[in-house]
């Protein structure tokens, strides 16, 4: 097959760090290609260069045959290159239309070409396979529907190369699996392919040839189907990976109760008669397709939300209407699902955001000042207790890889030792040695006493890590059963709301 695109000797340094390290990669015409690696590895940079965000230090870039100029996204594409970066660069307020036309029109034009664009983007929609409300505010959309519209904008932009940054990191699996078959059809219309992804299930089902990064560096590159996911994941990390196993201990007293808490927002109900209890030493795991209510939940335990109705206590005491400093100040510690506009500040440096919840306290702050070395000391302690990687005290966050972020989050919370953590989606986007990481820590946290309420789309995370499970559905949640009763198909039945015959279930 002819290639399409060749990076040849690439290589791209960030101060002492060096993110790409004398990269050669190519893809042929309808391949594609997965490209693996550690969170950190130097995927996203690597993408970035080929995209024209950054530009190289060494190598160039040929797309076509044509090399490109380095650090010129027009340059990329106008010669049919196009990205969906992992987290969306969609305008909330604006509908599919005017999203998609964004930027590819004249500044200096009297009027915009709007019923053009508008048949442009149908034929596009229906030749691909991807069916869109042109007039839809984006702000209406789910998840899924937003990748859609990511996707089109590149296709508008007339891409015959496309690069995926973690096309499923935000999709539940039925989604993720739509996608894919979309995309394989895509490769039948004359497209090349690029994704990054740590999920190993969908490499081996979607790829043509597998890219493994580590350390900057391609280390091995693969048929898929000459390869398995064990092979893969060791390659990645450059070692093998197991996570670890919960182990059955004693369980101890209530420690978050949640009575018939019904939570609404703007006349709509987002939780209804909701009731649960998580005890000392347990993870409670709460599963369910996207939009169900899990944001509403994460929420309220938060204290970014009060319950309508309802009562919510932790240790007895009434805990529904105090705040999210209240929260904190109570014991809870969170890890919320959105870790870049949630969980950290990107401007922020490591130690500013690593105690940023906790800046009152008398070990950061006197008499209003806040004690910089003992933070600084802090957070040391923290980089290396959690193994972030790349990364100093003083380093602008938002320069991590989101695995190093999330482990940051993770100490952030876990080095206070929480009477109840809100794990909600904990390794979303995450590589499988990071996954194992974050694993090890809850299961350790629960070790020493505390309640975890695990919220995960991931069926596999929830029963491996959770004593018991729960399903929410439409704002409901199922009675809970125990983990070892927790097969495939029982599961699926709870997650569609067939759970009325349990509602006695332990």
């Amino acid at each position: 097959m002819t290639k399409v695109l060749e990076l040849v000797g690439i290589s791209k340094r960030f101060g002492a760090l060096t993110a790409n390290d004398d990269v050669n990669l190519s893809l042929k015409q309808g391949e594609i290609l997965a490209l693996l690696g550690e969170n950190g590895a130097g995927k996203t940079t690597l993408m970035n260069i080929l995209f024209g965000h950054y530009a190289a230090d060494k190598g160039h870039v040929r797309v076509f045959g044509t090399e490109l100029p380095s650090g010129k996204p027009r340059a990329a594409i106008e010669a049919g290159v196009g990205m969906v970066h992992q987290h969306f660069t969609l305008a909330d307020n604006l509908t599919v239309l005017d999203n998609v036309m964004l930027g590819s029109e004249p500044l200096f034009r009297f009027r915009s070409a709007r019923t053009e664009a508008r048949n442009k983007l149908m034929q596009i929609s229906d030749r691909f396979g991807l069916p869109v409300t042109p007039e839809a505010k984006i702000g209406s959309l789910s998840v899924g529907e937003r990748q859609r519209v990511e996707i089109l904008k590149a296709l508008y932009r007339d891409a015959r190369v496309l690069i995926l940054d973690e096309p499923t990191a935000v999709l539940a699996r039925p989604e993720a699996k739509r996608l894919f078959e979309t995309l394989r059809g895509m490769t039948k219309e004359g497209l090349s392919l690029i994704f990054i992804s740590h999920k190993l299930h969908e490499v081996m089902a979607a790829s043509d040839r597998v890219a493994v990064l580590r350390g900057g560096k391609i280390v091995a590159e693969r048929d898929t189907n000459k390869t398995n996911a064990d092979e893969l994941a060791e390659l990645m990390v450059g070692r093998k990976v197991e996570r670890p196993v919960r182990q059955e201990h004693d369980i101890g007293a209530p420690v978050l109760i949640a009575q018939k808490v019904r939570l609404e927002n703007d006349g709509e109900t987002q939780l209804n008669n909701v009731s649960f209890q998580v005890n000392a030493g347990e993870i409670l795991g709460i599963v369910g397709v996207s939009g169900n209510g899990q944001a509403a939940l994460g929420a309220l335990l938060s204290g970014l939300a009060a319950p309508t109705a309802g009562e919510l206590t932790l240790d007895g005491n009434e805990v529904g209407h105090i705040g999210p400093r209240g929260m904190i100040m109570a014991g809870v510690g969170r890890v919320p699902e959105d870790r870049n506009s949630e969980g950290v500040v990107g401007e922020l440096s490591l130690w500013e955001n690593a105690v940023l919840e906790r800046i009152r306290s008398p070990k950061f702050s006197r008499w209003g000042f806040v004690r910089q070395r003992a933070a600084r000391d802090y957070t040391s302690a923290l980089i290396k207790r959690f193994d972030i990687r790349g990364a100093n005290p003083d380093t602008r966050i938002r320069l991590l890889s989101g695995g190093n972020m999330q482990k940051l989050i993770l100490g952030r919370v876990l080095a206070n030792d929480p009477r109840f953590v809100l794990a909600n989606q904990p390794t979303r986007g995450l590589d499988e040695g990071a996954i194992a990481a974050v694993h090890a820590k809850l299961l350790a946290a629960r070790a020493k006493g505390a309640a975890i309420l695990l919220i995960s789309e991931e069926l596999e995370e929830a029963v491996a890590l959770s004593d018991r499970i729960q399903a929410i559905v439409k704002g409901r949640l199922s009675a809970p059963i125990h983990a070892d009763q927790a097969d495939a198909q029982r599961l699926g039945l709870m997650m569609a709301g067939v759970w009325e015959e349990d509602e006695n279930a332990a």
